[in-house]
């Protein structure tokens, strides 16, 4: 695509800007490539660097646009849609999870999830931590909290914390025959721990995934899991989990 001078349009001169940088990202660009410098577009394009940053900024809120530190600006990976529809019922861990353990701690759940659990106001459970990768980038991060009288027979001198008693305590888990599971989404504001993994400032707009596993009548297992927002989106249906989509029609979409 050429130099293209944008001529006097009756939406903001940046949306406009933003439409064919879309554009160009879809002929030009793949998926991870980085953007040439603020001052080459805006040369490129005829416009001034703030109205450029504009309408970079609003791609990244599309999540077209990924602004890394040290980096600089790069295409986005295929947004991860979040199925919230009917789902086959398995536990977290089970064959196919493409979640990553990272850790599995001892501690107090928050409040809100100890209601849930029904335990007592100090009581610890294990707490497991995951995280989601796409294209080498963590785009979620997953804490996994299970009590436990969940898992009664885990043994003592399994490995006492990171990806190994992780994973001990998910096979223990998966013990129990799953009755059922269901899933709640809310928008919410990445805490300081989950920007740092996620790359995200602290406050950024992030879908919160909150999902409960039945079995011999209560509450064995909660999950919440924190999506970037700029990267993934809702689906309906009844695919269930959580699922890559990749638009072949698109290579920076």
């Amino acid at each position: 695509m050429g130099t293209t001078q944008l001529e006097t349009v009756p939406e903001p001169k940046y949306w406009h800007l933003k439409t064919v940088l879309s554009e160009a990202l879809d002929a030009e660009f793949s998926v991870g490539e980085i953007l040439p410098n603020e001052r080459d577009l805006a040369a490129r394009f005829g416009v001034a660097r703030a109205t450029l940053r504009q309408a970079l900024e609003q791609l990244e809120l599309e999540g077209r646009l990924q602004r890394r530190r040290g980096v600089g600006t790069t295409v986005a990976p295929p947004r991860m849609g979040v199925a919230v529809g009917a789902a086959e019922h398995v536990w977290p861990g089970a064959v196919g999870d493409v979640w990553q353990p990272a850790d599995c701690t001892r501690s107090v759940p928050p409040a809100a999830v100890a209601r849930i659990l029904e335990t007592g106001a100090d009581e610890t459970v294990h707490t497991v931590r995951r995280m989601r990768v796409t294209h080498g980038q963590p785009v979620a991060v997953e804490l996994l909290y299970i009590p436990a009288s969940s898992v009664p027979d885990l043994s003592a001198i399994a490995a006492p914390s990171g990806p190994a008693r992780a994973r001990a305590v998910l096979r223990e888990l998966q013990r129990l025959a799953l009755e059922s599971q269901d899933s709640a989404v809310e928008l919410g504001s990445a805490r300081a721990d989950d920007a740092k993994v996620l790359d995200r400032l602290p406050g950024a707009p992030v879908l919160v995934v909150t999902t409960r596993f039945l079995a011999e009548g209560r509450t064995a297992a909660v999950s919440v899991a924190t999506y970037r927002a700029d990267t993934c989106r809702l689906t309906f249906g009844d695919s269930g989990g959580v699922e890559i989509h990749h638009d072949p029609e698109r290579r920076a979409s």
